[in-house]
């Protein structure tokens, strides 16, 4: 019986081996999921259910407490980083590769065949169309925990009680698939199959820098200001690859002008940055004095680094569009320079053919002599 291609992957006529690279390409989302089942079907058994939790659950809670007839709600629980966090970051690591699957199988392959879109467009589609939802569950996610924990009405709590920050489970939980997000963009190198180092290179800085950032933040308990962060920095990358969508649609450029909302909105998230880190880290836990005044200052020092680094990369960027663009008109203008002149080279020759002297004229050929 032939194996069908799985999900995320263009079908083929030909059945590629069993266990070969194509075949694991091909049907990978399918095989993440048998693995990922095992570990919820250890929960059913007694014997496997406390290993398949340390990978499904999340651990170390330091309150909180279950519902009883005394208290029907129970107490909401709170958690701290630690060592079984790894394991739970491994599991969603799994989900997060069937997701990107499904999103790519359902939604960018069903609208890219549609468009006909060429191959550079097609990459950049299918890359902005992931990061969107990403970036938008993210947002979301990241505006209702801060909401829900008053960070934005209160934001001395950035830094009041430091590093004694416990964890809801909706904040906890969001740092977790945010670790898995970032872990599972290299494997997904292997199976969407990008080759070119030109293409690898990128994605890759971008997956451990990500991955090495929160991972810092969510173990030295700066996992409040992470949060408030994160939120803004999604935001304005979410406006980044929508535009990017924009201009996979707008082949005419009618939306060009509108893209100066994306350039404002950075800079302004790029200042909120700023302002709310120094105002954590160096007014809140550095004026407060302690053993984690270093570690607040060294912190903050990185941060604003950070900052500088995206705002020298946006500003190269856009010069570097600048000159794109106007050698791109420059090319447009001689080319419509040359298409004026071309109808008009053909007089002059044929004023020149016939000044001439009357034996140098061409003369008409014998045969047409004979017809006439």
């Amino acid at each position: 019986m032939a194996i069908k291609p799985g999900l995320g992957r263009k079908t083929s006529n030909k059945n590629p081996p069993i266990l070969s690279h194509e075949f694991v390409i091909q049907n990978h989302a399918d095989i993440i999921s048998c693995v990922a089942m095992v570990f919820v079907v250890g929960l059913m058994n007694e014997s496997t259910a406390s290993f398949a939790s340390a990978f499904i659950s999340l651990h170390h809670n330091v309150s909180g407490e279950e519902a009883t007839r005394e208290q029907p709600y129970g107490k909401p629980y709170t958690y701290v980083a630690g060592i079984k966090d790894y394991c739970a970051i491994f599991f969603y690591t799994l989900t997060c590769i069937i997701m990107h699957a499904i999103i790519q199988e359902f939604v960018l392959d069903k609208i890219s065949k549609k468009l006909h879109l060429s191959k550079f467009k097609l990459a950049r589609f299918n890359e902005s169309g992931q990061l969107v939802a990403f970036y938008l569950l993210s947002f979301i996610w990241g505006a209702q925990v801060a909401m829900r924990e008053g960070y934005l009405g209160q934001v001395a709590q950035l830094w009041e009680g430091y590093p004694l920050h416990p964890m809801s489970f909706l904040h906890k939980f969001y740092f977790i698939i945010q670790l898995a997000y970032y872990l599972h963009m290299l494997p997904e190198l292997y199976f969407q199959k990008i080759r070119a180092k030109e293409e690898q290179q990128p994605k890759i800085v971008h997956s451990i820098c990500g991955f090495t950032l929160i991972v810092l933040a969510y173990t030295l308990s700066f996992q409040r200001l992470a949060l408030v962060l994160l939120t803004l920095h999604y935001f304005s990358e979410l406006l980044v690859h929508i535009f990017q969508l924009i201009g996979v649609f707008d082949r005419e450029e009618r939306f060009a002008r509108a893209r100066i909302v994306n350039n404002v909105v950075f800079v302004l998230v790029r200042f909120a940055t700023s302002v709310i880190g120094v105002l954590t880290l160096y007014y809140g836990i550095g004026g407060a004095g302690g053993s984690y005044k270093l570690r607040a200052l060294i912190v903050l020092v990185g941060l604003i680094a950070l900052q500088g680094y995206l705002v020298f990369s946006f500003i190269t960027e856009q010069l570097r569009a600048k000159r794109e663009a106007k050698r791109e008109a420059k090319l447009l203008a001689a080319s419509t320079k040359k298409a004026t002149k071309a109808p008009n080279k053909d007089k002059p020759k044929r004023k020149k053919e016939s000044d001439l002297p009357e034996a140098d004229q061409t003369s008409p050929s014998p045969v047409k002599q004979k017809l006439k």
